[in-house]
């Protein structure tokens, strides 16, 4: 976005919308204690983010056999620094994908 653009004020813009679709906003505004105009504003600057995040990852580079086989090694370097003794993981925790390939029968 050009630093020299000018702010924009806030205009007035009809919007037609769906009465199922103004009904069901106007309850959820209601139950969120905002203005149907907020609830409005919020989930349109909501739709924008998911599909700036979408263009976004679309964009990068894709990852790569020797890209990932890089990052597993540097990750499984020593540090420096042990772990704290409270840093470690909780006796009877169990990784979710594990127990998800476990169901599904894929295994591990």
């Amino acid at each position: 976005m050009p630093t020299s653009q000018k702010k924009v004020a806030a205009s007035k813009f009809p919007l037609r919308l769906m009465p199922s679709v103004r009904r069901g906003a106007e309850d959820f505004s209601q139950k969120e204690g905002v203005s149907l105009n907020q609830f409005i504003n919020v989930a349109v600057a909501e739709k924008l983010a998911h599909l700036q995040h979408e263009e976004w990852l679309a964009s990068r580079p894709k990852a790569t056999a020797e890209g990932i086989a890089r990052a597993v090694e540097i990750l499984g370097q020593p540090t420096a620094a042990s772990a704290a003794e409270d840093d470690g993981l909780p006796e009877n925790y169990v990784q979710t994908r594990i127990r998800r390939r476990a169901r599904s029968g894929l295994g591990g």
